[in-house]
């Protein structure tokens, strides 16, 4: 009874000092919420009444020129007015967007004092439906694992506001994105595995294991960035972050970061995996020696590495099947394919981040067996004292 109510205490202190973590975080700016093309602009939601599509020029699938949509106005400074707002179509079918009538759209109003200028069409609105599916999420979530879901959610919201609140703002200010990558990735593996484990020696081990793995990822995707003559530009929208006034920024440094932050997830679950696993057999079996536990959590390692690479090929190439269609049919040779820069990036994300997989198996095998075995032979000989 009382190592549950010491385990539970425990338990309740890691989610107490996680939700200060995201508190903190939550707080912390950015140094970008006051962006010059949005101030004297008021963002809100508009329900369109009707739309005016004569300003339309349709060739095939593309569509240019303006739709004009008569809006009523949800929220902000003019709620209640029905305006018109300027949709404009550039012939992207990526970025373009039509709306008709009862969408619900996001606006942008430029005012001064009580005097509307123009109103612009931003996209439809979403952000309910975003907010139905997260807490549906977060709902099965809960009742499925109880407070270790409580904890998962924890972690995911640490996560996110990691990458939004720290890693890019300071990517954006110039800082070293590798370094500034690693000490992310270190920072939420701890965070993470003590959610997990709590105080303990498997969050010790799972977040050597991990940043073990971790490291070797970097490693390999520094090196192999330059051998492959890639640069960071290959990222979506990096040209126009660029020509946005920061040209100064290091693309390729920020790609060669996105290799080992992208890989950490899958990382981790490996090094999850086999820590829980080491426990298990030394917990049952307290004389084991250090070097049968290592092996039994390779054993492990070897079943669960085919499915985690497989998930990280899915999870890189999942946004390529369009392009990869464009190619089969223009019947382009495979070996074209290969070589070019933007599948190439993919090839060395998927490659290294799977190579990731199988190194932290084996380290993150060998450091339970280490820690494990000493830690429950000491507890053992104590109680038999």
């Amino acid at each position: 009874m009382i190592k549950f109510s010491k385990e539970r205490m425990m338990s309740v202190v890691t989610i107490v000092a996680s939700l200060f973590i995201l508190i903190l975080l939550v707080l912390l700016p950015t140094g970008y919420e006051d962006a010059v093309i949005y101030q004297g602009a008021d963002r809100t939601i508009g329900e369109i009444i009707s739309t005016d599509n004569s300003m339309l020029v349709s060739t095939g699938l593309i569509q240019t020129g303006e739709q004009r949509c008569r809006v009523k106005l949800l929220g902000g400074k003019f709620k209640g007015e029905i305006v018109t707002a300027v949709n404009m179509l550039n012939g992207s079918l990526e970025q373009d967007k039509i709306f008709g009538s009862g969408d619900r759209a996001q606006v942008l109003i430029s005012y001064e004092g009580d005097a509307i200028y123009s109103i612009s069409m931003i996209d439809h609105y979403r952000l309910d439906k975003e907010l139905i599916l997260a807490g549906i999420f977060v709902v099965l979530l809960v009742l499925f694992a109880g407070t270790s879901g409580i904890r998962a959610v924890l972690s995911f919201a640490i996560t996110i506001l990691m990458i939004w609140k720290v890693l890019v703002p300071s990517c954006l200010k110039g800082f070293n994105p590798v370094l500034l990558g690693l000490m992310i990735c270190l920072v939420l593996t701890v965070v993470i595995a003590v959610l997990v484990y709590g105080v303990h020696e498997k969050a010790l081990a799972a977040s050597l294991g991990s940043l073990l793995g971790i490291g070797m990822t970097a490693l390999l995707g520094i090196l192999f960035t330059g051998m492959y003559n890639i640069h960071g530009a290959v990222m979506p929208y990096s040209e126009s972050l660029l020509y946005s006034g920061f040209s100064h920024l290091n693309l390729t440094s920020i790609f060669m970061a996105s290799i080992f932050i992208g890989s950490s997830g899958a990382v981790m679950d490996l090094a999850v995996d086999i820590t829980s696993s080491v426990w298990e057999v030394v917990e049952h079996k307290p004389e084991i020696t250090w070097k049968e536990a290592a092996r039994s959590g390779i054993n492990v390692g070897r079943a669960a590495i085919g499915t985690q690479t497989t998930t990280l090929l899915l999870a890189y190439s999942g946004g390529y099947i369009s392009l990869l269609m464009v190619f089969m049919a223009q019947g382009t040779p495979i070996y074209n394919i290969l070589n070019y820069k933007y599948i190439a990036s993919e090839i060395l994300e998927t490659l290294i981040g799977s190579i990731g997989l199988v190194t932290v198996a084996p380290f993150t095998a060998l450091v339970c067996g280490l820690l494990f075995t000493r830690g429950i032979k000491k507890v053992h000989s104590s109680l038999s004292l």
